[in-house]
C-alpha cells in the first residue's frame, strides 16, 4: 500500500517536472519569437523607436514602449521574458519540494527565490 502511494507521488512529481520542462522550453521559444519580431521591425524601419541614447530604463517604460510597438521595447520585452523563465522555475521548485515534504530544500529554494526577487528590485531592472 505504501509503495503504491509513493509510486503515485513519484508520478505526480514526474508529471510536474514534465510540465515545468515544457513551460521552460515554451518560455525560451516565446522569448526568441518576441526578440525576432522586434529585430524584424527594427531592421524594416531602421529606427529603434527612441531618440539617440534614450532608451527605456524601467519595466514600466519597456511595457509602455511595447504598447507603442517600439522595436527596442519589443526586444527588451523578449529579454525580460527570457530572464523571468528560470525565475518561474525556481518558484515552481518551491511548490514541488513542498509537495515532496522536503522542507530543507523548500527553505533553500525559497532563499534563492527571495534573493532573485531582491536582485531585481535593487538592480536597474525595476
Amino acid at each position: 500500500m505504501e509503495s503504491k502511494k509513493n509510486q503515485n507521488q513519484n508520478e505526480k512529481i514526474e508529471n510536474m517536472e514534465l510540465i515545468i520542462s515544457k513551460t521552460l522550453r515554451a518560455g525560451v521559444l516565446i522569448s526568441a519569437l518576441i526578440i525576432l519580431i522586434g529585430l524584424i521591425i527594427f531592421f524594416a524601419t531602421n529606427n529603434s523607436g527612441y531618440l539617440a541614447n534614450s532608451y527605456p530604463t524601467s519595466i514600466a517604460a519597456v511595457l509602455k514602449g511595447l504598447l507603442s510597438l517600439k522595436p527596442y521595447s519589443i526586444i527588451m520585452t523578449g529579454l525580460l521574458v527570457l530572464i523571468l523563465t528560470p525565475v518561474f522555475r525556481v518558484g515552481v521548485s518551491i511548490i514541488t519540494f513542498f509537495q515532496e515534504k522536503d522542507y530543507m530544500y523548500v527553505y533553500i529554494t525559497s532563499a534563492v527565490f527571495i534573493i532573485l526577487i531582491f536582485s531585481f528590485l535593487l538592480g536597474k531592472v525595476g
